[in-house]
């Protein structure tokens, strides 16, 4: 569900340490099946490349060995337990392998033909192909107002409406929400409506002007399907467009059918690890699916000729034209967002795809219309998070069979001063401002900073090794990796702020003031617990020392008592902020937790908050007698002054993350 790049900007809280042994033949491909066909040929490459020379050919045989040497090494790298890649060429499958296993117990083998893979997010694509065989009908507008659709309102937040083309781009406007996107048994999937209406998401937007990804937004597409076929959204995509195709081991039914259990792969954090329970997804229009390898080539190759597989026809080709089409690029000369699918044009070669993150199954999915290809992949294991699998085997193949070179960029001679201009730090548009989620969006902040060349350096956008990558600008305010392909733009939105676009085109990044920076949120944050800790490991020594040099406090009784009271809000305190870390790190490790049947500790979480914010009235009282006691010891009213500021600070971070008050929406 949550895509991979939004996984890494925003949701790095878990990384996984533990090293893979590898088992005898988990790295060897079974099941493979491969068909020879000639290379089809590539499109001329893009006006700011040339060709690097000849690419091999795309065969079976020579695509089978290249992968053979990438797979099994990232399954042994990252402590994985098995993947799937499949390839269509022209009007056919090329090659499709299994490597490692869906179940390490009981030695089962992937297969591409009948193993099941979560391919999360890539389920929109399904959704989305509903949608526009509905606008075939033209029982749906993409530019119609989807409260003409639903039977429950979308508030009336700005002039503009919402349109299904607003939600096929991700402009929709709506803040993250994530309760309930997993649960953790099937009993707790509820009827779609009834999710909808009671997790709907401020607009926080205007519809069209800020790309922010939405989960909530593609079940609001369901939904709509669902009201306007007069099916089920299951039966729906079933019988127009898994049928039709022949993909008798997809479904998008939770839990799976009977007949169907047996081929789901298991789902790990690490190899090594025991395997996960099924994973059911609330917002099934979003990420429901459960397919095959083989199944979704069948897919790809209907929407690289035109809506038609085999003689089945799920979309007219003018429809297919369209949904593939480029919207409003975010910044020009960067991918924009077709309908559904988003741009990710690499080596020359214009691609559109989606991606797909469940907790343990990591996919994507990639068409290059001109070129007739499709790729997919898909591993049951989250790894050790230590490379993007998906995008490193993705690139290594276009560079293999799609290969260019990059050409010198263009001077800009403003290079300096716009590095300085874009300097700062920049805070995602997918997230929630008012709910415990700002937590999330806080660690997903990232800082530009400029070198005296003109290169500027963004902090979360980082290559194989892990460093920042450099990037040189090439046209105004267009920058491109350099010695690489990636380009990010800069751009002021309608209100003056400036924002950050990459070429991933489903959300941005806006810059933010100083009060705001993690760095600064952080700094406070340690500061404040540092001080209290101190004082709380201060005090029984203090008084130990006291009592052995005969030099007792000085003070009146009231004042013992509220010095008391002081150290016992220290102590509060950090127990909450125990409490609140305790909870970041569960939650972090097991989505399914953020779930409706954890509203009463998020309550409870709430009320301590609140309780943390009153109790700071003690220590500022504190300090307020330490400085009018004239008869105190002088170093004690500033540390008193220092214990109430801390407090403050402390309760500050606490409250600004909306951990105070008793609201379970997130």
């Amino acid at each position: 569900m949550l895509r991979a790049v939004p996984v890494r900007f925003v949701t790095r809280a878990v990384a996984f340490v533990l090293p893979f042994i590898l088992l005898s033949g988990a790295a060897t491909g079974q099941n493979v099946r491969r068909e020879p066909m000639a290379s089809p040929q590539p499109s001329p490459p893009a006006p700011a490349s040339q060709a690097a020379g000849p690419p091999h050919e795309l065969t079976a045989s020579d695509l089978e060995a290249f992968l053979d040497g990438i797979v099994p090494r990232q399954i042994d790298r990252d402590n994985i337990a098995g993947a799937v890649v499949a390839v269509v060429a022209g009007d056919r499958v090329i090659f499709e392998k299994g490597y490692g296993y869906a179940d390490l117990e009981k030695r089962t083998l992937v297969s591409p033909q009948t193993t099941l893979f979560r391919p999360g997010s890539i389920s929109k694509l399904f959704t989305w192909t509903a949608v526009m065989q509905l606008v075939e009908q033209r029982k749906l507008d993409l530019d119609r107002d989807i409260n003409q659709y639903l039977d429950f309102p979308i508030p009336a937040t700005f002039p503009e409406p919402i349109t299904l083309r607003h939600i096929m781009t991700h402009t929709a406007g709506f803040e993250e929400v994530i309760k309930d996107l997993f649960v953790g048994t099937p009993e707790q999937l509820r009827p779609l409506r009834e999710y909808l209406v009671s997790h709907l998401p401020r607009r926080i937007f205007a519809p069209g002007t800020t790309p922010a990804y939405s989960n909530y937004a593609t079940a609001l597409a369901g939904f709509i399907v669902e009201r306007t076929s007069g099916q089920p959204y299951f039966d729906y995509v079933t019988d127009h467009i898994l049928m039709p195709l022949g993909m008798t081991h997809s479904t998008p039914v939770q839990p799976l059918p009977a007949f169907l259990e047996p081929s789901m792969s298991k789902g790990y954090r690490l190899a090594t690890s025991p395997p996960k329970a099924f994973e059911y997804v609330q917002a099934w229009p979003a990420g429901s699916m459960s397919v095959s390898a083989d199944d979704i080539t069948r897919f790809m190759l209907a929407h690289l000729h035109g809506g038609a597989f085999q003689g089945a026809r799920i979309l007219q080709p003018d429809t297919v034209r369209s949904m593939h089409t480029a919207q409003r690029p975010p910044a020009p000369g960067l991918n924009a967002m077709a309908l559904g699918f988003y741009e990710e044009s690499r080596n020359g070669h214009r691609i559109i795809g989606h991606g797909g993150d469940t907790q343990y199954f990591h996919s994507d999915l990639h068409l290059m219309p001109d070129a007739g290809i499709g790729f997919f992949v898909s591993y049951n294991s989250a790894g050790r998070g230590q490379a993007n699998n998906r995008a490193e085997l993705w690139h290594a193949v276009l560079d293999r069979y799609f290969p260019v070179q990059r050409a010198q960029p263009t001077v800009v001679t403003s290079a300096k001063t716009d590095a300085s201009s874009v300097a700062g730090t920049y805070l995602v548009s997918r997230r929630s401002d008012d709910s415990v989620l700002r937590l999330a969006g806080v660690s997903g902040e990232l800082t530009v900073s400029g070198h005296p060349d003109g290169v500027i350096q963004v902090s979360a956008l980082t290559s194989g090794n892990g460093q920042p990558k450099k990037w040189q600008e090439v046209g105004p305010l267009l920058y491109r990796e350099v010695d690489g392909q990636d380009r990010i733009a800069f751009r002021r939105n309608p209100s003056g702020q400036l924002e950050l676009v990459t070429d991933f085109p489903i959300f941005v990044f806006q810059r933010i003031g100083w009060i705001q920076n993690r760095v600064m949120v952080l700094v406070v944050f340690a500061v404040s617990v540092l001080v209290l800790l101190l004082t709380l490991v201060a005090w029984p020594i203090a008084a130990g020392i006291r009592r052995h040099y005969g030099r007792p406090l000085t003070l009146t009784l009231a004042d013992r008592r509220v010095r008391v009271a002081t150290r016992l809000v220290c102590a509060f305190e950090l127990a909450v902020v125990c409490v609140l870390v305790w909870v970041f790190v569960a939650v972090s490790s097991d989505f399914t937790l953020l779930t409706s049947g954890y509203d009463n500790r998020l309550r409870a979480i709430g009320a301590l908050g609140l309780i943390a914010v009153l109790a700071t009235v003690i220590p500022l009282f504190n300090a307020y007698r330490a400085w009018r006691d004239v008869g105190r010891w002088r170093w004690s009213r500033p540390w008193d002054t220092l214990i109430a500021l801390a407090c403050v600070a402390l309760v500050w971070v606490v409250a600004s993350m909306n951990f105070v008050g008793f609201s379970t929406r997130y």
